[in-house]
């Protein structure tokens, strides 16, 4: 009897953790879906709340209509579905962190017909952007397809209810959000 307390602890707590695990995995990929149907609402109620707190639920909204549309561009998520890459799920100070990779190609159209010269500048300007090496210009479409790798950081903390939220590292205010919350410690032991 005293042998089965213990092993009844291990198989709920394995149990708790394959739980977790499984609707961090489902919550990611709606956050990714919406972000990839411009589900503005949808990648908002997502997000970490103390980013949507510190930017203002309007201005947030404001802020992705602009990031995916806008008189210069347009910008659309290439892929539907994608294979996300996940961290180990780490318990740090109280808080659950998950680090999620994914290769995600982007497209970005241009509303005013690009000549070579501007392709050079615009090519340059997006490489610094989106952190990547690999943009290439199609002349034909007026577009830029843009490969680079996606860091999503998956949190439970006091603030979430208990579900997971998100930060996309590639968005600036996302980026600034999480540097500004969470400690140095805990951003060195998620390899960020």
């Amino acid at each position: 009897m005293k042998n089965l307390i213990p092993l009844c602890c291990f198989f709920l707590s394995i149990s708790a953790f394959s739980q977790s695990s499984e609707s961090m995995k489902v919550a990611s990929k709606k956050f990714y879906e919406a972000n990839y149907l411009m589900d503005f609402e949808g990648i908002v109620s997502l997000l970490h709340p103390e980013t949507v707190k510190s930017i203002g639920k309007d201005l947030m909204l404001e802020k992705l209509d602009k990031y995916y549309g806008n008189d210069e561009y347009r910008l659309r998520e290439q892929l539907e579905t994608l294979p996300f890459q996940y961290g180990v799920i780490k318990k740090i100070e109280g808080k659950s962190f998950c680090v999620i990779t994914f290769r995600n190609p982007l497209r970005y159209f241009f509303e005013t017909k690009l000549t070579t010269e501007t392709s050079a500048e615009k090519a340059t300007w997006l490489k610094q952007i989106t952190k990547s090496k690999d943009v290439t210009f199609e002349p034909k479409r007026n577009s830029f397809n843009v490969r680079r790798t996606t860091t999503y950081v998956a949190v439970i903390d006091e603030t979430t209810n208990n579900e997971w939220k998100f930060f996309n590292l590639d968005d600036a205010n996302q980026l600034a959000s999480f540097q500004a919350i969470f400690s140095e410690s805990i951003k060195k032991q998620l390899g960020l």
